[in-house]
């Protein structure tokens, strides 16, 4: 039983004894730094059940405590706040209880099983920073989710099918250099990494879409613009599409709105629109939020202008694509390569085999960079025709309902949300379709699964909203412990990423640029002239993503980020490289310590856990009573971070570990110790706090150096 627990015991029978009234919950907090004490109690949430001056209450439980409780010697009593100072006997005890603290808070059990999905790429192109995020908070909180006791599995579903692969494989078969054999240029032979081999094609395949889509697009949009600017009529858009009042009533929604469009999405303010630099964020099927599904741009911005309903707008933009997108020549060879892949074209699969294993061998070496694993894949290209059957029986259930049109629908308005498409009218599915079926694969694979975790951007909120409820209502018990691991965008300090502007920061490039940043400053301090280039290199890589992991995970998921690459490898603050530096400190001191001449009994003290008498013959300075506290803090902090799904708890917990440390290593001598028992005991001790911080850092996918 902690000394927690043992006070709110003691605090209930306080207040039972003293005022006949029984307390359901105490309130403790860290006494703050001014006032004398270990552990604080909150009076005032006890008022609600004794009546009385907060000041005498606390006064009187205070003296209980001190009577019935051997490790309470005195109080204090601040307004509503009960300061408790406890024995240095307590500290010590549980100092030399632990012993061994290189496992320390870490609980052993399987009771629980989840499985944490992170990563799930597409196979077009290279991961970049957004990624890192999404991949650190994953492979974070499986960590912290086994530290805590449960079971985790890793797992990904990639996206490896649609048309987004298919636009990088035709732009291959079209542009792709070919040597004197007619053989045409491989990521081996350019030396790039596959993933981003392929996204160069990608590139390409954009930059000809911009090329065709700029001679249909002008003359629609050009004339908008111009109308809109002069002030007429609407125009005749019979050239564009077909004549009817819908497709006139959607482009003069269009119009309207365009010009706020590309200002949201561009920062333009100009009245006149500079077709080649913008049409393609416009109407090109982009990873942009706002027109994440494919050519959903005429539906984004008739809901934008209040000027269409849904099933207006859903209708527009099928007149639109049927009529006007479908004349972009290389958008339909593009469509039509994925109508052969699924049709199962033995050339299409051939390719796509071969260009999505370039994706993968260049994917995996940026896991390896990152130092993240899996222990399942999935891929698209096996799930996406899962979950139709589920709809079946969701049917017969009465979760479900089927449209005039025979479009498959979910009821979620009772719940405060909306109708929900989960089957077309053609019979094909729905990207919820495909989730519903991979979720319940997930749970047959993976029997003892109790719940799962999604670690997808917060743009996705509604989206796992609408999922989780009606895997609920389908009647799975897993169901109920689902979990959206939502996150906020990572931005630079020059802007929003964006994908055609350059200014995505691709994940190699960004582990590279940190060990860089991270040489940079390790030579101006000077202090690694012993090493060799082997050990200064891999220095360099160790605080480079010491720094960009620990400057991601420090903040809260939910949070959004302002990246700045300089500022993260810091060594001062509460940054990656500033923790590192104090645990290789620490190893610094340690390596002293073996080599210092100490008697036969303290010397074997060092490297051995049983060293009760020699600790608890020291009486304790205030700093190291304080980071013994600390240090009792770390088992409830993977606790609270495992509950919460978040690594910050963790990362945060570390720095203020480190200024408790330096703290106590700046105003006290270790090895200037008055004894010699008070010498080894701040060893120890050191020893404790560098272990503490290699198991916190470890739960971050952060690696720790033994110098620096």
């Amino acid at each position: 039983m902690t000394l927690q627990e043992t006070l709110e015991i003691q605090i209930k029978k306080a207040i039972q004894s003293l005022y006949q009234a029984n307390l359901e919950t105490v309130e403790f907090q860290a006494t703050r730094k001014e006032f004398e004490g270990d552990i604080t109690v909150v009076v005032f949430p006890m008022l609600r059940v004794v009546r009385g001056n907060p000041v005498q209450i606390g006064e009187s439980i205070g003296n209980y405590l001190v009577e019935n409780v051997e490790e309470i010697t005195k109080f204090n009593v601040v307004k509503g706040f009960l300061n408790l100072v406890i024995l240095d006997s307590y500290f010590i005890n549980f100092f030399n209880e632990v012993g061994d603290f290189s496992d320390f808070g870490k609980v052993s059990g399987d009771a629980e099983t989840i499985m944490v999905e992170y990563s799930s790429p597409n196979t077009n192109k290279p991961l970049h920073l957004g990624h890192i995020r999404n991949i650190l908070l994953g492979y974070s909180v499986s960590e912290i989710l086994k530290a805590s006791g449960k079971k985790a599995y890793k797992t990904q579903i990639i996206n490896d099918r649609g048309i987004h692969i298919c636009k990088s494989m035709l732009a291959w078969k079209k542009f792709a250099p070919k040597d004197k054999n007619g053989i045409r240029e491989t990521p081996d032979s350019t030396d790039l990494k596959g993933d981003s081999f392929v996204g160069k094609y990608y590139v390409l395949f954009n930059d000809e879409l911009i090329k065709q889509n700029l001679d249909l697009h002008a003359k629609a949009v050009g004339q908008l613009l111009k109308i809109s600017k002069e002030d007429k009529n609407q125009f005749d858009i019979s050239e564009c599409i077909e004549k009817s009042d819908l497709s006139k009533k959607f482009y003069n929604a269009l119009g309207n709105s365009i010009k706020e469009y590309i200002k949201f999405k561009n920062n333009l303010l100009d009245n006149e629109l500079p077709f080649s630099d913008n049409l393609d964020y416009v109407f090109d099927d982009s990873d942009d939020s706002v027109v994440r599904d494919r050519m959903d741009f005429n539906i984004a911005i008739g809901r934008a202008n209040n000027n269409l309903t849904e099933k207006e707008t859903l209708k527009a933009n099928k007149i639109f694509n049927e009529n006007f997108i479908s004349q972009i020549e290389i958008l339909g060879e593009a469509q039509q390569m994925l109508l052969k892949w699924e049709a199962g074209d033995e050339e299409t699969v051939a390719l796509w085999k071969k260009m999505n294993a370039w994706v993968y061998k260049g994917f995996d070496k940026t896991y390896a960079s990152l130092g993240v694993d899996f222990d399942k894949l999935y891929y698209e290209s096996n799930t996406y025709l899962l979950g139709k059957d589920n709809i079946e029986e969701g049917l017969k259930k009465g979760v479900f309902f089927k449209k005039e049109d025979g479009s498959v629908w979910c009821d979620l308005t009772e719940d405060g949300l909306d109708e929900k498409l989960v089957l077309r009218s053609d019979g094909t599915a729905v990207y919820m379709t495909q989730d519903i079926g991979t979720a319940i694969q997930r749970a047959k694979d993976f029997p003892e699964v109790t719940g799962m975790i999604y670690t997808v951007g917060n743009e996705q909120d509604y989206h796992f909203k609408v999922l989780f409820l009606i895997l609920k209502k389908l009647g799975y018990n897993w169901a109920e412990h689902l979990y959206h691991l939502s996150y906020g965008m990572v931005d630079l300090p020059s802007g929003k990423m964006k994908s055609r502007e350059g200014t995505v920061v691709d994940a190699d490039d960004l582990i590279a640029d940190m060990a860089a940043t991270a040489k940079k400053i390790s030579e101006e301090l000077g202090k690694i002239d012993d090493f060799s280039e082997e050990e200064k290199e891999e220095l360099f890589q160790t605080i480079g993503l010491g720094a960009l992991k620990y400057y991601i995970l420090k903040v809260d998921p939910k949070k959004q980020i302002l990246f700045n690459p300089e500022e993260s490898v810091d060594f001062q603050g509460n940054t990656g490289p500033f923790i590192q530096y104090t645990y290789a400190r620490i190893q610094s001191v340690l390596r002293k310590a073996t080599s210092t001449p100490l008697s036969d009994q303290n010397d074997q003290s060092l490297n051995n856990s049983s060293t009760e008498r020699s600790r608890s013959a020291v009486k304790m300075h205030p700093k190291e009573k304080e980071l013994i506290k600390q240090l009792q803090l770390f088992p409830e902090t993977i606790q609270q971070a495992a509950a919460n799904y978040s690594p910050a708890l963790i990362a945060n917990y570390t720095y203020e570990l480190v200024k408790v440390f330096n703290s106590f290593y700046q105003n006290i001598s270790i090895f200037g110790a008055d004894t010699e028992e008070e010498k080894v005991f701040r060893i120890q001790l050191s020893k404790a706090v560098s272990e503490v911080i290699k198991t916190a850092f470890n739960l971050l996918g952060i690696q720790v150096p033994e110098r620096m």
